[in-house]
């Protein structure tokens, strides 16, 4: 059976709901964080590594934009032994990566 999940709307958002929404989507607006997303997607968990090769850039600029991420309440880290696995805290992240993808092809 397929749970009903209520939409919201914006008007429905209080302040406090509003400002951490701004903060989430001001993380997002990255390049590399929105690459970072991307290869979240589907559920998939990556540690800093994977991650920082994927993308090609210095593992040290990539632990800083997942600790940007995380603040902001985008990811969930989970700790593994010696690893330490990043994921998208929220399935519905999902939407904005799917739509950011979709509305940038036709820039």
């Amino acid at each position: 059976m397929k749970e009903h999940v209520m939409e919201m709307k914006i008007q429905d958002l209080d302040a406090a709901q509003l400002e951490r929404a701004a903060s989430m989507l001001k993380a997002i607006a990255h390049p590399m964080r929105i690459a970072i997303l991307s290869y979240l997607e589907d559920g998939k968990k990556l540690t800093v590594t994977e991650i920082h090769r994927l993308l090609d850039i210095e593992q040290s600029t990539t632990s800083h934009h997942l600790g940007i991420l995380k603040d902001k309440g985008v990811l969930v880290s989970q700790r593994d032994g010696k690893n330490t696995y990043y994921s998208l805290k929220h399935d519905s992240l999902q939407t904005i990566v799917n739509c950011v993808s979709k509305c940038s092809v036709n820039l």
